[in-house]
């Protein structure tokens, strides 16, 4: 029984029971798709015809895609043919993205719904919003002259199934994928890019899975007496303990976002994409995630963006961006449904999108109209070294900012206590479920971040 364990006994089981196998694990359901991404960068910078460099990463991108999905990937590749299709018929309108974003909405809306179980589709739901996220930025753009014409299908699909993104992301533009293509020498830092990212996907997958999950009731002893105790059996007692709690769940899910955010650096990097060039200069420098920021932030704005680097920058350029004429509010408000309807109908994903997107808003006026008041750098985002406040180095300023950051770590722990690995597999006929634990667990936490929001907004409107 783990109860019974001595702390050093406990340790040595966590590493041969948790730390190796989950490593190991790691190592063999990717292996392939790096070795693929790799036969693909070497391949392109050998100078052969570009219709052969589109058919090889569609080659690749197909073969990952049922390493991962089996006859499932089915389901990805109708996207992928109906969105070319859609971009092919209204070749010659302006409201390409329009007409696109629509279609490809339908179609997720019927897959969650009717063409096959939930469980099987939600496996594939990183794919299909990758495939979603980059048709609908070409279609955005071709609408504003960015891409010239309309590319042909195999360098389309070579788009689409690019190999170093079509698993787990990160979306990339059209543009950024023909740069990938024109196979940029091999050199130290690329390879060391691709090392680097390795090694943190790592450690996160083993915080997320053997850390995160123990590390209040085994390094801090806040249960009892007994340091440690089968956790399963575990009664949570008081508010502090289900903070605690929360907190916990909501660490390993981050970490595991981060597993997701270095691996997708790592094969993004090793198929040859993911740099930024000046002049002779070339950087490997592409950003995912910053976890830092996220434990660590400045403000749940900054949170919405560190999460995931590239979603919200494909967010904000052809969501957030398109919708501002509706106003402020309203565009936020229509960039985290987009959010939702690209995740996938569930409920407590759909619920902590919304609940972040109207946190982030109310967050980001309060803190602007105090700025203004107190004429000091308490913006939501970090101010430019020249900015023209006249208070920006002094205590109360730090304290302030201090005293944000902290209710955003808190409002993280309340955002996070609802993911689980139970919640995460339940089927069509538990959606229900996964409603009443959002409840549940919202409900045993007092609904505290929803009440200390409406209190800021409260607050904002009374300074205003």
């Amino acid at each position: 029984m783990m109860g019974s364990f001595s702390r050093q006994e406990f340790f040595h089981e966590l590493a041969e029971g948790c730390l190796l196998p989950t490593t190991q694990q790691g190592l063999e359901q990717v292996w392939q798709l790096l070795v693929i991404c790799l036969l693909c960068r070497l391949l392109w910078i050998l100078g052969l015809p570009s219709y052969v460099k589109h058919l090889s990463t569609v080659a690749g991108g197909f073969y990952t895609l049922y390493l991962f999905f089996e006859l499932h990937m089915v389901w990805v590749v109708l996207l992928s043919l109906l969105c070319y299709l859609i971009l092919f018929l209204c070749r010659h309108s302006s409201n390409r993205a329009t007409f696109l974003s629509i279609t490809i909405l339908i179609y997720l809306l019927m897959g969650e719904l009717h063409m096959m179980d939930t469980t099987t589709w939600h496996k594939m739901r990183g794919s299909q919003m990758v495939v979603a996220m980059k048709a609908i930025s070409l279609a955005f753009d071709l609408d504003r002259g960015v891409v010239a014409n309309v590319p042909s299908p195999v360098e389309f699909m070579g788009y689409i199934y690019f190999v170093g993104t079509i698993i787990f992301g990160p979306w990339i533009s059209f543009n950024s994928y023909r740069e990938a293509l024109e196979g940029r020498k091999l050199s130290f830092s690329w390879i060391w890019k691709v090392c680097v990212s390795w090694v943190k996907s790592q450690l996160c997958l083993v915080t997320s899975n053997c850390v995160a999950p123990y590390l209040f009731p085994y390094f801090i002893p806040i249960y009892g007496d007994k340091l440690l105790r089968n956790k399963t059996k575990r009664k949570i007692r008081g508010s502090v303990a289900r903070w605690l709690l929360a907190y916990e769940n909501a660490l390993s899910f981050h970490f595991s976002n981060y597993f997701v955010g270095y691996l997708s650096e790592t094969s993004t990097t090793l198929a040859g994409a993911g740099f930024t060039e000046e002049k002779d200069n070339l950087k490997w420098d592409m950003t995912v995630a910053r976890p830092l920021h996220v434990e660590f932030p400045r403000s749940m704005v900054e949170v919405a963006t560190s999460w995931n680097l590239p979603m919200s920058r494909w967010l904000n350029t052809y969501v957030f961006t398109s919708a501002r004429n509706l106003g402020t509010f309203s565009a936020i408000l229509v960039t985290y449904t987009a959010s939702v309807l690209l995740h996938g109908l569930s409920f407590h994903l759909g619920a902590v999108l919304l609940s972040l997107g109207f946190i982030t808003y109310i967050e980001h006026v309060l803190r602007k109209r105090l700025a203004a008041i107190f004429n000091a750098c308490i913006l939501s985002k970090k101010c430019q070294p020249n900015c023209s406040h006249k208070n920006n180095k002094v205590l109360w300023v730090y304290v302030i900012n201090v005293a944000f950051s902290t209710l955003a770590v808190f409002h993280l722990a309340y955002l996070g206590s609802l993911f689980n690995s139970s919640v995460d597999y339940m089927d069509d006929d538990e959606e229900s479920d996964v409603a009443n634990h959002t409840i549940q667990k919202w409900s045993e936490l007092s609904w505290a971040s929803h009440w200390v929001t409406f209190g800021c907004w409260v607050l904002y409107r009374i300074i205003l």
